[in-house]
């Protein structure tokens, strides 16, 4: 059995063949149990999530992926998000390799949003707003980078010293990278905004959009957990990874089906359709479009597979 570390996976896992790959996946499917989600009480903390995520290909690869979420990890000088993941033979059950889950879940899921970014952001989209300052920032300021020319970013974070700090690591001349405070006036300027936050009440309201802009919310992987308005998630057209997941466990939009906000005939469609051609996605330069992403295993599988794959064929 292989071991895929961080650095393997990072080597192997470059965002433009990445992305190809998930195209790949989720146009031609596979099989994708639903989850298991469990909160963990941490005496005298913030509740932990432990989420089991299998899926398979039938006759091909099967894979599961074991993550924790604790919010609480940031004081402890560990990622709030931790995971591994197992693949496996499709046809014997026999252990083909055991992956680094932290590195493998930042890369796909800055990938789907790039993904998505490329069936729904203006092609000429220049400047992206990272908000938020963990682990998956610079993830998906990469991976956004992969499919649109973007050559201007700025991140606004919390703490203004971690965005700045973030900020000035990544400052390149080809793509300059600042750190903002403003937020209403950043999400104003921005063609492409993508969240990737623990936050439970809105940061992008919808009086803030402007047309033609790509809304890319990351976070909020809980229905007690929102990243954007009522009024946001109104004015966008409606794009999920999933709409199982979406619907059900996105804060952002579980909230506003409940409470009659929108339907779930507002949402356009899930990622599978726009990379099978079933919708067009963008539709017009001034059409204001949203993507929402919880994961899915299938993108978990695809991205264990190609580093699988080039391991493989470099030795």
């Amino acid at each position: 059995m292989r071991t895929l570390d961080a650095d393997k996976l990072a080597e192997f896992l470059d965002y433009p063949s990445l992305i190809d790959r998930l195209d790949r996946a989720f146009a031609e499917g596979c099989c994708v149990p639903v989850r298991h989600h469990h909160d963990v009480a941490v005496p005298g903390g913030s509740d932990g999530t432990l989420l089991l995520m299998p899926a398979w290909r039938e006759g091909a690869v099967l894979g599961v992926k074991v993550a924790t979420v604790f919010p609480d990890n940031g004081a402890k000088g560990l990622d709030s998000v931790l995971a591994s993941y197992l693949l496996l033979d499709g046809t014997t059950g026999e252990p083909l390799a055991l992956a680094e889950g932290k590195t493998l879940t930042a890369k796909r899921t800055a990938a789907a949003s790039a993904l998505a970014a490329s069936k729904l952001a203006r092609k000429n989209a220049r400047s992206l707003l990272m908000v938020g300052t963990g682990r998956l920032a610079p993830e998906l300021i990469a991976a956004h980078s992969a499919v649109r020319p973007i050559d201007n970013v700025a991140i606004w974070g919390r703490t203004p010293h971690k965005a700045a700090t973030l900020a000035a690591k990544l400052d390149r001349p080809e793509r300059r990278v600042k750190a903002v405070t403003n937020l209403p006036c950043a999400v104003r300027d921005a063609d492409i905004i993508s969240c990737a936050t623990l936050a439970t009440e809105p940061l992008v309201l919808g009086a803030w959009l402007c047309p033609g802009q790509h809304l890319d919310l990351v976070g909020a992987f809980k229905p007690t957990m929102r990243e954007s308005d009522d009024d946001a998630v109104k004015r966008a057209t409606l794009f999920v990874d999933t709409r199982a997941g979406a619907c059900k466990e996105a804060g952002d939009l579980a909230g506003p089906l409940e409470r009659g906000v929108i339907d779930e005939t507002d949402i356009q469609a899930e990622l599978a359709e726009l990379c099978r051609g079933d919708h067009p996605g963008r539709q017009s330069d001034d059409e204001i479009t949203l993507f929402k992403s919880v994961g899915t295993a299938l993108e978990d599988l695809a991205a264990a597979e190609l580093a699988f794959e080039r391991d493989r064929d470099s030795k």
